[in-house]
């Protein structure tokens, strides 16, 4: 008998364990990937939630108890599909407090954006100092 090389069984045997490890490698490469997206989205949700929070506590005119909405530019976020709505409060009244009277106001933001795994949505409320308007006064914080 000659020993010099390989039998077809062994070829067979050794391209049978190469295959399953470079399938678990892909599989794994599949994943990281995966997790690697949802990151980067959760990533620019939040630069682009703190972006239109700094528009929204600078804007003094937005009505208590309303909700205002809008849709966000794909060429900014990289959605193809994506949009904000946002709401201001009343948080603190003071005790007896009239219209025109200092209150601190709750700003309560979501971004959604779709995905091709579905919708997605990010949450952020902040406060900002405000005026209590005229028929405020009996209003009760949410």
């Amino acid at each position: 008998m000659n020993n010099r090389g390989f039998t077809l069984l062994e070829i067979m045997v050794a391209t049978m364990i190469m295959a399953v490890a470079v399938t678990a490698l892909l599989s794994n490469l599949s994943v990281s990937l995966r997790t690697a997206s949802r990151i980067t989205d959760s990533d620019r949700a939040t630069l682009v939630a703190r972006a239109k929070m700094d528009e929204l506590l600078a804007d003094s005119r937005l009505p208590h108890n309303f909700e205002v909405q809008g849709a966000l530019d794909p060429t900014r976020t990289g959605w193809p599909q994506a949009g904000w709505r946002a709401i201001v409060h009343p948080f603190d009244i003071p005790p007896g407090a009239g219209a025109g009277s200092p209150i601190l106001e709750q700003v309560r933001l979501q971004v959604w954006w779709v995905t091709p795994s579905g919708r997605r949505t990010f949450d952020l409320d902040a406060y900002r100092r405000g005026t209590l308007l005229a028929g405020e006064e009996g209003l009760a914080p949410k």
